[in-house]
């Protein structure tokens, strides 16, 4: 899958302020540089987005060398520590009396149950 990244820079360049929107995609950059007048609000560089960028005419695009933009340090330790807990530690055998345990858990659950429901309905009748 390819990513595609868009970016608006907005300037003053004596005697009006310009806008450039740089667009990388397949690993090739192309921009397009728009005059904007007066100082445009946030709300109107939006609104022209909105309303304009597709008919926007921009460059022929050049091959550009893409950054990888580092992941979050905290995010990463999380992930990590996930893992971690999923993991189980110990040997083989010990994985193995842990399943035991587990199996033998739930066959005793299903027992009680079915004792308690004979129970009930022995006292109803």
């Amino acid at each position: 899958m390819d990513k595609v990244s868009g970016k608006l820079t907005v300037f003053f360049e004596e005697p009006f302020w310009v806008g450039i929107f740089e667009r990388i995609a397949k690993g090739k950059l192309s921009v397009c540089k728009v005059t904007f007048g007066t100082e445009p609000k946030n709300y109107e560089v939006y609104n022209f987005i909105l309303k304009n960028y597709y008919p926007l005419r921009f460059s022929p695009a050049i091959a550009a060398d893409v950054k990888e933009t580092a992941p979050n340090p905290k995010r990463i330790q999380h992930k990590i520590r996930k893992q971690i807990q999923n993991t189980r530690i110990g040997t083989k055998s010990q994985q193995a009396l842990k399943l035991q345990q587990e199996k033998l858990k739930t066959e005793h659950r299903i027992m009680n149950r079915k004792q308690q429901e004979t129970e009930k309905n022995d006292s109803l009748n």
